[in-house]
């Protein structure tokens, strides 16, 4: 025992009980450096958390690490707030409250080393396969196969419009359209107010240019809108494959696909002409994206959406400036009414930029009793509060159209209501109806004569998606007629006058879901049931069936029609237009019974080909000379020996000459047309057994390989044009035995490397041999031009033109055409 209290014994025990001292000593010293260690951690800490969390929230991922973390932040948030409050009196206790923050800091630092970072990879996995998943959806639509285009809005933005007297609403559209905090702003007023081609304008400020760059896309809705057909539209106008939509949902959802890609930078869709009831529509088009912003234009304001700016009419001295500049009234060899003549035709027009557009285009070089005669018919109506009033006094203009080629010219104007809203008016089209309808010649000089005064009369609008030809060869494939809304309203209005359904010129009939005409009695219902009540019904009411007088019947389908028709009696219709948007779409039965038809006009206005059937129905139509189609998948032709001109555009023709040889079913055949059928990669056959053949053009047919060496068996040939046929290599020698051949075009015929041996043969008046790039040297043959009677034109590029340089010809003229670029003319059909 006494070894115990021994004096080595103490000392160790003295000495171990120092060291301890030491220990906690020294710890409650460390105890300072690791409170302020932990304060720093958590406030560096919470700002990234709440960062975090807030990305967590974004991107719709589980917040359950987050949660363990700020659990771990509270906990020691707690016990840092409670060291911070110990005094000197309780620096024993250091050493305890040093070694719990530690153990705290440790907790937080595991969970942050390697918890979180477990998650964050997991998290980044997520993202990368979410990635994959919709570069998956990119790929097979198409995204990036063309990266010239990539999140571009190419023919986004309409060519930039004439806008006068409208500075100041200009100005106003683009201080709202620009406010921060504005989605959707409706530019809203009556019909013929200039919402639309302020639309236009708006995307041309450049303020408005500098912030959306490309991203500008215009798109025009329409009475009847598709959601789906929008949505395509803007899928081709950025470049890419045009998806086909199965449903709304599915559109509208690869839509956001889309805007979102775009979203890397701002916006603008402009969505024209909503009509009223078209609200739910618009807000598919709302997707939460950064700097996205929608301009609709409406004669309704859309209080849902919040924001709109009305368009007002014209004061008096925009309103007598618009009309001035229409009215030519600067040009001396006019007449030039007195300042009180002009003002009160002008206050007739109350302001409408249409209605002031239109009447001075109709009185531009009138005499003074014209304008006294519109003058007083203005008077007659004090008020424009709607679109009726419009209507009367755009009217007036019409009253005083000449009679042209021994028909009114309201006849022609009439006409322009056969085709569908806001789509363009193929001039080929009219000319084929107007030639036959009203004894105008073929060539379509009488039809341009009468495009021109309505033109200058301010009533429709030409454009030349692509000019190839020069005026003089009377080429207009490339020519469109554009009509405004209100305007094809009136020349409806008039169509139908105030005779019945069944006396009417002009038959026009819209089939739209469900909804038929109370005479309607359908042929096709389905089920033996349904078949047997609609033959009791037919048979009740075979009386009521309309026998339509008109000598021309239009009729409008919409995506939802099924082929059911009635049985119609169109026996006096000499021309008949369908205007469909279906993918299945049957010609009607009572085609058969339309034995004075002469003309008929298929477009499909959908986005995609439509599947033509039952095409045999013509084979009775002995008066039929001219057919157009359009965008149509054309089934086995029938036998037509009286056809005389068959035109074809952007149509699938693999199935189209399989059953019989075209000669053999067409043999009176005068002109030909296949524009923009990529299948096509021969001539049909027995093409060159057609001798009455005098106009032959293939166009934009980039499959097109080979010319048929027989093409000399076509003696009456006048005209050859193979323009933009990418992939023809060579022509046939042959060609110098067409001997009646005045015009021959082969511009941008890129793969052709050299002319037939003997083209001096021809007795050309033309020659087009623009943007053929591999065309290196003439043949010699070339010299014996020399030897005609007349001029030779030759219409080429810079590059072909010093090919001909040193030629000696004493009757060639060189002609260079301006390079015009226009994306306008670029094909909008996919298979």
């Amino acid at each position: 025992m006494a070894d115990l209290f021994s004096g080595a014994a103490v000392g160790a025990l003295m000495g171990e009980a120092l060291k301890g001292a030491i220990s906690i000593i020294k710890k409650g010293v460390a105890f300072k450096s690791t409170l302020d260690s932990n304060i720093e951690t958590l406030e560096s800490l919470a700002p990234l958390v709440e960062e975090m969390k807030m990305y967590n929230m974004r991107l719709d991922r589980p917040s359950k690490e987050i949660e363990k973390l700020e659990s771990l932040m509270r906990n020691s948030q707690e016990l840092v707030r409670k060291c911070s409050k110990l005094g000197r009196s309780k620096m024993w206790s250091f050493p305890y409250y040093q070694s719990k923050l530690r153990s705290k800091d440790g907790a937080l630092q595991t969970h942050l080393s390697m918890n979180m970072t477990a998650q964050n990879t997991a998290n980044l996995m997520k993202v990368m396969d979410d990635m994959r998943k919709v570069m998956e959806i990119l790929l097979k639509e198409g995204f990036g196969r063309y990266p010239e285009y990539q999140f571009m809005g190419i023919c986004g933005a309409p060519q930039e419009p004439e806008c006068l007297g409208m500075v100041v609403p200009l100005s106003k559209l683009r201080i709202e359209l620009l406010k921060d905090g504005v989605s959707v702003l409706v530019l809203t007023g009556l019909g013929g107010s200039g919402k639309s081609t302020l639309a236009k304008k708006i995307c041309w400020v450049p303020q408005v240019k500098d912030k959306f760059g490309k991203n500008i896309f215009f798109v025009t809705v329409s009475k009847t809108p598709d959601l789906k057909t929008i949505v395509e539209t803007l899928f081709e106008h950025c470049g890419f494959k045009v998806p086909k939509f199965q449903t709304d949902e599915d559109a509208v959802n690869r839509l956001e696909v889309l805007l979102r890609l775009l979203g890397q930078h701002p916006i603008l869709l402009v969505l024209d002409d909503v009509w009223p009831g078209s609200e739910d529509l618009v807000e598919k088009f709302k997707i939460q994206i950064p700097d996205y912003k929608i301009l609709v234009t409406s004669r309704v304001s859309f209080p849902r959406f919040g924001t709109s700016y009305q368009l007002d009419k014209l004061d008096d001295v925009h309103a007598e400036s618009l009309f001035r500049h229409f009215a030519q009234l600067k040009d001396k060899s006019s007449y030039i009414p007195e300042k009180n003549l002009v003002d009160e035709i002008v206050k007739g027009c109350k302001g409408s930029p249409l209605a002031l557009k239109v009447i001075a285009g109709s009185l531009c070089n009138k005499s003074f009793e014209v304008w006294r005669d519109m003058m007083e018919h203005l008077q007659k109506q004090s008020i424009l509060e709607s679109d009726t009033d419009l209507r009367f006094r755009l009217q007036q203009s019409l009253d005083i159209l000449e009679t042209k080629f021994s028909v009114n010219g309201k006849e022609f104007f009439m006409d322009l209501g056969l085709f569908p809203e806001d789509q363009r008016i193929p001039v080929a089209a009219l000319i084929d109806m107007w030639a036959e309808l009203y004894n105008l010649n073929e060539d379509g000089s009488n039809a341009m004569s009468i495009i021109h005064d309505l033109t200058t009369r301010n009533l429709i609008n030409v454009i030349v998606t692509r000019k190839v030809a020069q005026d003089t060869d009377m080429y207009y494939n490339n020519h469109f007629v554009l009509v405004h809304d209100l305007l094809r309203e009136l020349a409806i209005h008039l169509s139908k006058g105030e005779k019945t359904f069944e006396q009417r010129e002009r038959v026009m009939i819209e089939l739209k879901g469900d909804n038929r005409p109370e005479w309607w009695v359908g042929l096709n219902p389905l089920g033996i049931i349904g078949r047997s009540f609609s033959y009791i019904l037919g048979m009740l009411h075979r009386q009521k069936q309309p026998k339509v007088a008109a000598r021309i019947l239009s009729i409008s389908t919409d995506e939802t029609f099924n082929s059911d028709w009635c049985d119609m009696q169109p026996d006096e219709a000499e021309v008949l237009v369908l205007n469909l948007l279906s993918s299945q779409y049957s010609l009607p039965e009572f085609t058969e019974k339309m034995h004075k038809l002469k003309v008929l006009i298929v477009t499909n206005y959908g986005f995609h080909r439509s599947e033509l059937n039952m095409f045999e129905r013509l084979g009775s139509l002995t008066n039929l000379k001219r057919i157009r189609l359009e965008k149509v998948s054309i089934p086995p032709l029938c036998i037509l020996k009286n056809l005389r001109k068959l035109s074809i555009h952007m149509c699938n023709t693999r199935q189209a000459f399989e059953r019989y040889s075209i000669s053999d079913a067409m043999p009176n055949l005068v002109e030909m047309s296949i524009d923009y059928c990529k299948d096509l990669v021969k001539l049909p056959d027995g093409l060159c057994n057609i001798t009455p053949l005098k106009k032959l053009s293939i166009t934009n047919c980039h499959g097109l390989s080979a010319l048929p060496q027989d093409l000399a068996k076509l003696e009456n040939l006048e005209v050859l044009r193979l323009c933009s046929c990418s992939d023809l290599a060579y022509m046939p020698d042959s060609v110098k035995e067409l001997n009646k051949l005045s015009c021959l075009d082969i511009s941008d015929c890129l793969s052709l490397t050299k002319l037939p041996d003997d083209i001096g043969e021809l007795k050309l008046q033309k020659l087009y041999l623009k943007g053929c790039s591999k065309l290196r040297e003439l043949p010699d043959s070339v010299d014996k031009f020399e030897n005609l009677e007349h001029e030779i034109h030759v219409i080429c590029d810079e590059e072909m033109a010093s090919l001909w340089k040193n030629s000696t010809i004493r009757n060639l003229k060189i002609e260079i055409p301006t390079v015009e670029v226009n994306l306008n003319w670029l094909p909008r059909v996919h298979s």
